[in-house]
């Protein structure tokens, strides 16, 4: 994807160390990636997914940031990257049978999300 130099500016938000498998939160983020702010919230609002939450709040965030440091229009904007990477396992060990011991994995993610102002063309 190559960007110009009339690119509209883009604001943008981390979540880090989000609780939670990094395929789980990318089968959500490809369902909002390319959407108006509004109908990613409202998405968001009905998906049973668990993931939603930590989700939308890197999204208000990422809004807000344009709005505040950009001084953009929150219903203008787009989502224009959303993405997702893996971050530390958390290392447990569940008791088994004649002591052994059971390798848990508690994952967790990093999410990413940018916003910029829909272009009418």
């Amino acid at each position: 994807m190559t960007t110009s130099s009339t690119a509209s500016p883009a604001a943008k938000a981390h979540g880090r160390f989000i609780r939670g498998s990094v395929s789980k939160v990318r089968r959500v983020l490809d369902q909002i990636r390319g959407r108006t702010y509004r109908e990613a919230l409202i998405m968001l609002e009905f998906m049973p997914y668990r993931s939603t939450g930590p989700i939308t709040k890197v999204l208000r965030s990422a809004v807000a940031n344009a709005e505040h440091n950009l001084g953009l229009d929150p219903a203008s904007l787009v989502i224009s990257t959303a993405s997702a990477d893996m971050g530390p396992s958390m290392k447990r060990y569940r008791p088994r049978a004649q002591g052994r011991a059971f390798a848990i994995k508690k994952q967790t993610c990093h999410i990413s999300i940018a916003v910029v102002a829909k272009t009418d063309s």
